[in-house]
């Protein structure tokens, strides 16, 4: 379920802000409702698998990733769609935007090595590391640190900024 339709940990009790949130909760049934139907994530709830996005979804990545200066072409074959909940959630690749599921390990040997010779380093290039970590990191002596916070998942794993829902596009026009 979408964060914006959850249920606040403290509901207003009347006034405006009751009706309000009483809308609220009519308004994501039928969002919910309406992303049941979806064509490409209706039928299979939530999967994790990343796919190339359809013709049909360009403009809207073009839209949610502000991609309007790259070739349409360009846009679907760098963006991915997976289903969550029912929905089409939309991730745009780059040079250090992954899509696929985040790497949450505090241990990473690669780190490890790259500090055994750059001791002291404030931090540990991401070729070394990943781009698929949560954390940031440096080298305390010999050996890898995270350092920070560290980026939010989503529920499933994945970092949680890079995917949006393809049904955000229309609400932007």
């Amino acid at each position: 379920m979408d964060l914006l339709c959850e249920e606040p940990a403290h509901p207003p009790r009347f006034g405006w802000a009751a009706r309000a949130g009483a809308a609220a909760v009519a308004a994501c049934f039928v969002l919910m409702g309406a992303a049941a139907a979806d064509p490409l994530c209706g039928a299979a709830g939530t999967d994790d698998t990343l796919r190339p996005i359809p013709e049909t979804l360009v403009p809207a990545a073009i839209r949610l990733f502000q991609l309007e200066a790259m070739p349409a072409e360009q846009v679907r074959q760098t963006t991915y769609y997976r289903c969550a909940g029912g929905r089409v959630l939309l991730c745009t690749t780059g040079a250090n935007l992954p899509c696929g599921k985040a790497n949450t390990s505090r241990r990473l040997p690669a780190a490890d090595a790259w500090c055994a010779e750059h001791r002291g380093s404030d931090f540990i290039p991401a070729f070394v590391t990943g781009h698929d970590t949560i954390y940031r990191w440096r080298c305390r002596g010999g050996r890898a640190a995270t350092v920070g916070t560290p980026m939010k998942l989503d529920r499933r794993g994945f970092i949680a900024r890079y995917w949006k829902p393809a049904a955000a596009a229309d609400a932007g026009r």
